[in-house]
């Protein structure tokens, strides 16, 4: 959807959690870049004339020194809570004051009112004298992190209300027909989840889902949720960021923030309601319990359901590609241990494909025995097989051995072979998903190779391009650390090589090895070279490497064995090859 950038000098923002903390930046640098007006809302009053103790202290240490001073002077004993309770007062003042100012001195201007947003009755009575608000920016946060089992019913709410109330409030105060944007301030808690922040990523997780009906119902109106990761000065506690650097999480700095909003803001493209601006999370590690155990998990699987299928049919039937069960190991155990990523699957074999044909049972049982488990090396061990029954006959149809990692070494580096234009074949339009339909049967889906840069009867290296299909067209199969998809690609420039040199085709059957330092990169250009290790008239042997455009390897496969396909295909291409 392609919006007009509406802001300007006449644009009224209506700004909850304006006047302090991160939202207060982004209000300054607005104001900066438009010179618009904002009304902003809070719950903690100004203080007009402050008492002549603190007017001379700005630091922390000095102000609490001096409040401390005053109680004593009174005959009063100063607490820790009494000299905080002061403190924040007077800081929270100052702090709107300056963001009053700021705001003038940027161009722009600004209103304050003391008022709390989950108080419907007190907002509408004060908002309602502003009949121009052009755009809502919603900023308003609580915290009250504790694990579930010690968060009480006030927690709760308090957490909540300032979210999800304090949305419905400020909506129902305006004309939302008349807006022109809406600015959902959420967090990554909503999107990720956290630690001690169950209410916290609900109330987000609603806002979130909020953005996406409001901007179905309203599409004029610019509606986005954006989901902060943590912020310099933001809502984050030392314990929190001490927490952040051990799950290495990036903290946003203002000046990026900020400018991501401007920039957010000034697009004019509302491509999706949700945004998310933080660094990959990495959830924190499991701790083993020594047990050994056996899973028995059982999934249904629907063609409808996994529309990518369709881009993947052999001899007419859809056929789950060999990587998408091991996405479905491989997914299932980074669920079963959080904080562990696979690092390698040895030994994985292709015993009975999934062919949705009429022979096809809709039930499966992905069994893993858990065979090591080590808390201080930090990995874990499992063999995995997928089976399914029909008329009490057990089929088993892939099987492997997994091993996962709470930190991944290092990527190495792959060196870029020197290109050898005079001895690749010349192919006129290098379309080969059309023209080598023997092998490539792969739609668009699955389509990634785009040149070859070598070519010889050793080796060859191809350039290639997996662009990310939407969610909806994964299905059951999400692309997570591991692509199934992309990887599926890395066996593609084999089938050019073999339709060229010896007019075959195969299939996959087995793997000795298979490494992953990096996701797949898609969506950008990245790498595949191939080596045969050897070749006889029924099976092959290759070993494969990915790596981006900077050489870094995202994985590599050693050992992988293929097996001849018995099938004739019409192809253009195979005469010229030969």
């Amino acid at each position: 959807m392609k919006l007009a950038n509406r802001i300007n000098s006449s644009s009224v923002f209506l700004v909850s959690g304006g006047a302090r903390g991160v939202t207060s930046e982004c209000v300054i640098r607005l104001a900066q870049q438009y010179q618009c007006k904002f009304i902003l809302l809070g719950r903690s009053p100004i203080i007009e004339f402050e008492p002549d103790y603190v007017q001379n202290y700005f630091d922390e240490s000095g102000l609490k020194k001096s409040i401390m001073e005053y109680q004593l002077s009174q005959a009063q004993k100063p607490t820790p809570i009494s000299v905080q309770k002061i403190f924040n007062q007077i800081s929270a003042s100052r702090e709107i004051k300056n963001t009053l100012s700021r705001v003038q001195q940027a161009g722009g201007s600004a209103e304050y009112f003391n008022i709390d947003i989950t108080d419907y009755v007190s907002l509408y009575a004060k908002v309602t004298h502003f009949s121009a608000i052009t755009g809502i920016i919603h900023g308003a946060g609580n915290l009250a992190d504790k694990l579930i089992e010690k968060k009480t019913e006030q927690d709760f709410e308090i957490v909540y209300a300032a979210k999800v109330q304090g949305l419905e409030n400020l909506l129902s105060c305006v004309n939302i027909s008349q807006l022109q944007h809406l600015i959902l301030f959420s967090s990554t808690s909503g999107f990720y989840g956290n630690v001690g922040q169950t209410d916290y990523a609900m109330a987000n997780e609603i806002l979130n889902k909020s953005a996406h009906l409001i901007q179905q119902k309203y599409p004029n109106c610019h509606v986005v949720a954006i989901n902060w990761g943590p912020w310099e000065n933001g809502m984050v506690t030392p314990e929190l960021k001490k927490a952040f650097t051990e799950r290495n999480i990036g903290i946003i700095p203002i000046e990026i923030g900020t400018q991501m909003l401007v920039k957010e803001l000034n697009s004019g493209n509302q491509v999706t309601p949700q945004v998310l601006i933080a660094s990959p999370i990495t959830p924190p590690a499991t701790k083993l319990n020594s047990e050994l155990k056996t899973y028995h998990i059982h999934r249904q699987l629907i063609l409808e359901e996994n529309p990518f299928l369709q881009d993947h049919v052999i001899a007419g039937k859809p056929v789950l590609p060999t990587t998408c069960a091991v996405s479905w190991i491989i997914n299932t155990c980074e669920n079963l241990y959080p904080g562990y990523r696979l690092f390698n699957c040895t030994n994985f074999k292709v015993l009975k494909g999934i062919i949705f044909d009429e022979n096809f049972v809709e039930e499966y049982i992905l069994e893993i025995q858990e065979r090591v488990k080590n808390n201080n090396s930090q990995e874990i061990e499992v063999f995995a097989k997928i089976s399914s029954g029909k008329s009490h006959k057990i089929r088993y149809h892939f099987s492997g051995d997994f091993k996962l990692l709470r930190e991944i070494p290092p990527a190495p580096f792959n060196g870029f072979p020197e290109t050898q234009e005079n001895t690749i074949p010349y192919w006129e339009d290098n379309n080969f998903y059309q023209s080598w339909v023997g092998m490539l049967f792969h739609g668009p889906s699955f389509q990634g190779i785009k040149n070859f840069i070598t070519f010889s009867r050793e080796k060859f290296t191809a350039k290639c391009f997996w662009q990310k299909i939407e969610a909806k067209q994964q299905g059951q199969f999400p692309v997570q650390w591991f692509n199934p998809y992309a990887l599926d690609i890395s066996t593609h420039p084999l089938g050019i090589w073999l339709q060229h040199f010896y007019q075959e085709s195969v299939l996959p059957a087995s793997l000795e090895k298979y490494e992953q330092f990096a996701t797949i990169p898609y969506n950008e250009e990245f790498y595949i070279s191939g080596e045969i290790k050897s070749k006889t008239d029924f099976n092959l042997v290759a070993d494969f490497v990915i790596f981006n455009s900077q050489g870094k390897v995202s994985a590599r496969l050693f050992g992988v064995t293929f097996i001849r396909w018995f099938m004739t295909y019409a192809n253009k291409s195979q005469s010229e090859a030969s």
